[in-house]
């Protein structure tokens, strides 16, 4: 691998990785379309249509958990949902549930903590790592942590959500069951078809989202409307004292059933994520208008059939559907989920190129699909990964309540992340006293691990899928970082201060040949290991030199004037830094177009960029263990390569190398 590449992101704990552990390729986004104005300043038409473009991105996966939520937590109750005190508690619990975690968490709390506007796991971690001042290990791991759960719910959201969409298929009318034995496979086919046309981008039928989710929600609060009325009484559900009541009377049971109260909130940390693309005014007005009131109209809708009908809580979303309306509602939920799921998927790639940039993956292959839309792009290695786990779900699961045993544990991993995190920032950002932090956080962290420790309690169930998948991405994040920790500390005692090299060049000048070389390194302070080489065998050195560095700040995006910095070494030698945050993406021709209006004089055609490459050999008498070293070398040998990762062009790039040991 190129081991002396640009790379270096700061918010990890430890030292800048090498070009082993470069930036990624492509500007970040956790949704599917870069929304305009995120930050602010949009007239009444901008925030209507920020709002609806939120409601079919942000709200995608909130919104279809009415196709299970109701009817898992109603089975799980000690009377099967039969007893009268178990509707009303269970709609109280999921009513109060979303106030409680939705809207006063995400929508109310955690929403004033953003970074420069940005949202998200990682952007909380690099946004406590500069609340603290230094690197923290415990911020670190929470946000590794946090990363890796956030991939495990990436895979069983689009499971469960479209099967859950399909299974409508049994119950619709004129086929009498004739495809009963074929849901799994339409669903198989349906996720996998999303999946396939990922390459292609989304562009052209993203702009249907919003409407076709508001349809959705419009569709929930209706049929809600319809069926509110079979026993009015249902509206006792929204005292939050009926929730306690069930609990009680459940006991030990209701403590279980908290875990499939919680699966009509998953989809809630999506708020936080993709604040930066719509803006806090837009989604808060999406969730607190339209999209609270439309679901709660519909578990209000099926509380009130089951008790009006209690053979209906075996299925209650789908008994809620009159026959000459059942074919149009199936297809339209089946949309909402395909949507529901490629929001997932989006958020995956824009979650795998952060943790790139941030120096947590190796460098991956990140493809634009969009020339205009900065967000559009495609990770085919995550595409791939994403793909084979959900068909392995479907298969190991069979149904959407199998799936829903396994699904929740993630989703509560990554909400507990979240407030941990949060601690670091109220504390050291916003500098609240020590009572004031606990009053305010103590609260949201008993929810979390209450719902924690619910849905743990899964595990034999499934749930130790995500809990498996998110602790092998720990592993690698880990191994990553220590890796090119490792490898940094050691080219740093191997190498001569930058300085020294310059001195020593100009008392004893060496052969010099025309043009310019630049010199691709993560450690500006010392001479970047092809330069010394470059001298060490050719016994040349050119008559321009740069020393480039890309630098990885702790802030999503760098404003542009503070993108470049150049600093004269010497006659001969100069020193650039690009800054780039940590959702945008290096793009070095580009910033040298920048270098040449602020000074920085060469011609492309006869400027050589010299990258480092080192092998990289494990030895199990220092560093990490020995099985820790070839994982961290089978990753630095499927890493992008740094050419393609820069978009430098291949016929100006000269590659050397040397031997390491880690």
């Amino acid at each position: 691998m190129a081991g002396d590449s640009p790379g270096s992101p700061p918010v990890s704990p430890g030292p800048e990785p090498t070009a082993d552990g470069a930036p990624p390729a492509d500007q970040s986004t956790s949704q599917d379309s870069a929304a305009p104005e995120a930050h602010g300043g949009h007239g009444r038409a901008g925030l209507f249509g920020l709002a609806l473009g939120a409601v079919g991105v942000v709200f995608g996966d909130i919104g279809t958990s009415p196709l299970y939520a109701m009817r898992e937590a109603l089975a799980h109750s000690r009377s099967g949902g039969e007893a009268e005190l178990a509707v009303l508690g269970v709609v109280s619990l999921v009513f109060w549930a979303l106030i409680l975690i939705v809207t006063l968490k995400y929508v109310v709390f955690l929403m004033k903590a953003d970074n420069k506007g940005e949202g998200g796991t990682l952007a909380l971690m690099a946004l406590a790592q500069r609340a603290i001042g230094q690197r923290s290990a415990i911020v670190f791991f929470l946000g590794v942590l946090g990363a890796a759960l956030f991939y495990g719910d990436g895979i069983i959201t689009p499971a469960v959500s479209v099967l859950s969409a399909a299974e409508g298929l049994r119950d619709a009318p004129g086929l009498n069951g004739a495809l009963d034995p074929y849901v799994l496979i339409i669903a198989a086919g349906i996720l996998v078809g999303l999946f396939m046309i990922q390459s292609r981008g989304t562009a052209s039928v993203a702009k249907w989202f919003g409407p076709i989710t508001a349809l959705w929600f419009l569709c929930l609060a209706g049929l809600g409307v319809l069926h509110i009325f079979d026993d009015i009484s249902i509206l006792r559900a929204l005292s939050p004292h009926y929730g306690l009541l069930f609990l009680i009377d459940n006991g030990f049971l209701g403590f279980v059933i908290l875990g499939s109260v919680f699966l009509a909130v998953t989809g809630a940390e999506a708020i936080y994520a993709d604040m930066g693309h719509f803006g806090k005014a837009p989604i808060r007005a999406g969730w607190l208008v339209f999209v609270l009131p439309c679901l709660t109209l519909n578990y209000l809708g099926q509380g009130a059939l089951v008790l009006a009908d209690r053979e209906a809580r075996i299925n209650p979303f789908w008994e809620m559907i009159p026959e000459m309306a059942y074919w149009p509602v199936l297809l339209l939920a089946t949309a909402a989920t395909v949507i529901a799921s490629q929001a997932v998927i989006t958020g995956a790639f824009s979650i795998t190129q952060q943790a790139v940039q941030l120096g947590l993956l190796p460098r991956i292959t990140i493809r634009r699909t969009s020339e205009t839309q900065s967000g559009q792009i495609f990770v085919p290695s995550v595409n791939m990964m994403l793909m084979v786990g959900v068909l392995v779900l479907l298969a190991f699961f069979q149904t959407s309540s199998g799936l829903a045993a396994a699904y929740g544990i993630a989703v509560t991993g990554a909400m507990l992340v979240d407030t941990l995190l949060a601690w670091f920032i109220v504390r050291r950002l916003w500098k609240w006293s020590l009572p004031l932090s606990v009053l305010a956080l103590t609260p949201f962290l008993v929810l979390d691990v209450t719902f924690l420790s619910s849905n743990a309690l899964k595990i034999p169930d499934g749930a130790w899928m995500p809990i498996v998948l998110g602790l092998g991405l720990v592993m690698v994040m880990w191994t990553w970082h220590r890796g090119t920790q490792i490898l940094t500390e050691k080219s740093r005692r191997d190498s001569l201060p930058l300085s020294d090299l310059v001195a020593m060049l100009q008392a004893r000048p060496p052969q010099r040949c025309a043009g310019t070389a630049i010199f691709l390194t993560s450690d500006p302070e010392v001479a970047p290991v092809a330069l010394m080489h470059n001298l060490k065998h050719n016994k040349v050195l050119h008559e321009k030199n740069v020393i480039l560095s890309v630098r990885t700040t702790d802030r999503p995006r760098v404003p542009d004037d503070k993108r470049i910095e150049i600093e004269v070494i010497s006659p001969d030698f100069k020193r650039v830094i690009l800054n780039y945050g940590f959702m945008e993406s290096p793009h070095i021709p580009r910033a040298l177009s920048v270098c040449r209006k602020m000074g920085l004089k060469f011609d492309i055609m006869s400027t050589s960029f010299f990258l480092g490459r080192r092998s990289v050999v494990p030895s199990a008498q220092q560093g990490m263990p020995l099985w820790q070293d070839r994982l961290y070398i089978f990753l630095m040998r499927n890493a992008a390569n740094p050419t393609d990762f820069f978009h430098i062009p291949p016929g100006r790039v000269v590659e050397m190398g040397a031997q390491v040991a880690v």
